[in-house]
C-alpha cells in the first residue's frame, strides 16, 4: 500500500463506503491494489475485528476503552494509545495503554495545544509524523520537546464521532518518524470507530441515582478530572476570576513548574499550594 504522503501534521478526511469501512471508496484508485483490492481491505477489516473482539472479550463497559488501546497497539506500528474526550477547556482523559501514553495525553491538556487538540478541533484525523525536525516540530515546539524525549517521534490523533460531532481522540504513539500506510489507517479508523460505540454505549444513568442528578455516564472513568475541575473552582475563588482565566492560570503554573495540569491540580486540592492575588 502506499503511504499517506505527508511532510507535516495533515488532516485527513476518508470516505465511507456502501458497507460503512472508512478509508475505502468506489473511487479508489485501482493502482492502490488492482481488482482484489476490495477483497484485500475486507481481509483486513475481518482480522482486525478477530483481534477487537479478542481484545474487548469478557470486559466491563468501562474497561473497554482501556483494552481498545491495547488492541490499537497490537494492531499498529505504534507503541503507545491514548483516548481522551473533548470538553470545555481541557480534554478528559479517559484510559490509555501505558504510563508513557497517559502522560503524552495530560502533556496535551496542560499546553492546550498538539496534534490531538486540533484533531477534536476540526473533527479529522491529524497525522503529526514527524516531531523531531521540520513543520510539525516547528508547529508544537513545547508538545514534540516533550514527546522526542520520551522517545515518541510521531503522534496519529483520530477523532472519535461523526461528521457532525467529535467526542473525543483515539492518539496514537510512535517511537520513529513515519507516516501510517493506507491499510493501518483504515485499521486506526476501525479501532476508532468501535471506540466511539463504546464510549456511547457506557451507561448514561446510575440504577439507584437520583432523578435529574448529574449525569454520572463518565462515573469511575475520569475522577483524575475532577480534581482538575475542582481546583480551577479554587483558584476562581482565591482570584477572583472566571473559570477561563482560572484554567488559564492553572496551565500555566504547571508550564512553569515542568509539570502537568493534573499535578498542579492536586497540589491546590490538597492544600500544598495555593494562588494568591498579585
Amino acid at each position: 500500500m502506499a503511504a499517506l504522503r505527508s511532510k507535516e501534521a495533515v488532516a485527513v478526511r476518508p470516505r465511507d463506503d456502501r458497507d460503512g469501512f472508512p478509508g475505502d471508496g468506489p473511487g479508489d484508485d485501482p493502482r492502490r491494489g488492482g481488482a482484489d483490492a476490495p477483497a484485500e481491505r475486507r481481509i483486513d477489516r475481518v482480522r482486525a475485528a478477530d483481534v477487537i473482539a479478542e481484545g474487548v472479550r469478557d470486559a466491563e463497559p468501562g474497561e473497554i476503552p482501556g483494552r481498545l488501546c491495547t488492541v490499537a497497539v497490537k494492531l499498529l506500528p505504534v507503541v503507545g494509545a491514548s483516548v481522551s474526550l473533548r470538553s470545555d477547556g481541557m480534554p478528559i482523559q479517559l484510559s490509555a495503554s501505558d504510563d508513557q501514553a497517559a502522560h503524552l495525553a495530560e502533556v496535551q491538556a496542560t499546553l492546550g495545544d498538539g496534534p490531538c487538540m486540533y484533531a477534536a478541533e476540526i473533527g479529522a484525523p491529524v497525522l503529526a509524523s514527524d516531531l523531531t525536525d521540520g513543520p510539525d516540530a516547528r508547529r508544537w515546539p513545547v508538545f514534540a520537546h516533550e514527546a522526542t524525549s520520551l522517545g515518541v517521534s510521531a503522534v496519529y490523533s483520530v477523532p472519535l464521532g461523526n461528521d457532525a460531532v467529535c467526542v473525543g481522540t483515539l492518539d496514537l504513539y510512535r517511537e520513529t518518524p513515519g507516516e501510517l500506510t493506507e491499510r493501518e489507517m483504515r485499521t486506526a479508523l476501525l479501532v476508532a470507530s468501535v471506540m466511539t460505540i463504546a464510549l456511547m454505549a457506557l451507561p448514561r444513568q446510575a440504577e439507584n441515582g437520583p432523578p435529574g442528578g448529574d449525569d454520572p455516564w463518565l462515573s469511575g472513568l475520569a475522577t483524575d478530572h475532577d480534581e482538575v475541575y475542582q481546583a480551577i473552582g479554587m483558584i476562581m475563588a482565591q482570584l477572583g476570576v472566571d473559570s477561563d482565566e482560572a484554567l488559564a492560570r492553572l496551565r500555566a503554573r504547571a508550564f512553569a513548574q515542568n509539570s502537568t495540569a493534573l499535578e498542579v491540580a492536586r497540589d491546590i486540592v490538597s492544600h500544598r499550594k495555593r494562588f494568591d492575588r498579585d
